[in-house]
């Protein structure tokens, strides 16, 4: 019998500040962002995709703390459509100890380090110590990229979200950035698109398209998922101070 293929997304509309999770107004990745993977729950009725990753070396795929897999099999898959064939690739989830102490800093950031390494895929780069705070960064664009819900519907009706497992990936333009958080506009009345439920954990590469380097994670937004990316900094102390333990820094 065929695997079942879903996302979670119903049970994460929450509130207001809930966890971001999937990109919105966007368009389909195909091949354009292969080390970004979803992280999927294994169990007897299927795969459940509930958060995304970047593979940032052969053995770590970077994520946030909030992905917590909780008890049960999970993995990730580099597929660009989760499917009933996707190869599946296990490992180790380690969150920041630190995760969610502090409101200013919540080290909301965490890797799956795997079984064995991922092999054919290109990993990100992640940034040099404080390079978002040395940029003029009015004006740039930067890529975000995940799976899962596309976007919010309106009208003959209760709302909903469009959902699929799908890798996507949208344009979004600088709005603020502060100690810990890079905050992106994903306004589609602006021309720009962004994250809501299917995609916490997910990489914001410094670019377009093109751009290998990743400097922030999705973290959080508004729950219509039309205002604001709220993405969590890789180039800070505490971000680095935790990576340093797993993989290579610039």
């Amino acid at each position: 019998m065929p695997r079942r293929v879903v996302v979670a997304v119903a049970a994460l509309l929450v509130s207001l500040s809930g966890p971001a999770q999937a990109i919105t107004y966007g368009v389909p990745d195909g091949n354009a962002h292969p080390n970004v993977g979803a992280l999927v729950r294994i169990d007897d009725d299927g795969l459940l995709a509930f958060c995304s990753g970047t593979l940032v070396s052969p053995r770590v795929l970077l994520t946030a703390a909030h992905c917590r897999p909780g008890d049960g099999s999970f993995g990730v898959t580099f597929d660009s459509e989760v499917g009933d064939d996707s190869p599946i690739h296990t490992g180790t989830f380690h969150a920041d100890p630190l995760h969610g102490r502090r409101r200013s800093d919540p080290h909301d950031i965490a890797v799956v380090v795997f079984d064995e390494p991922v092999s054919g895929i290109q990993p990100a780069e992640l940034p040099e110590a404080g390079l978002l705070g040395r940029l003029e960064l009015r004006g740039r664009r930067f890529t975000a990229v995940g799976y899962g819900t596309r976007e919010r519907v309106t009208g003959g009706g209760r709302p909903f979200f469009l959902e699929d497992a799908l890798r996507r990936r949208a344009a979004a333009s600088f709005r603020a950035l502060t100690s810990s958080w890079l905050r992106l506009s994903q306004n589609p009345a602006t021309g720009d698109a962004g994250t809501c439920y299917g995609d916490s954990g997910g990489p914001d590469f410094l670019g377009g398209t093109s751009s290998n380097l990743v400097v922030a994670i999705t973290i959080t937004g508004d729950a219509v998922c039309r205002a604001t990316n709220v993405t969590y900094r890789l180039d800070t102390a505490s971000a680095r101070g935790f990576l340093d333990d797993h993989v290579a820094l610039p």
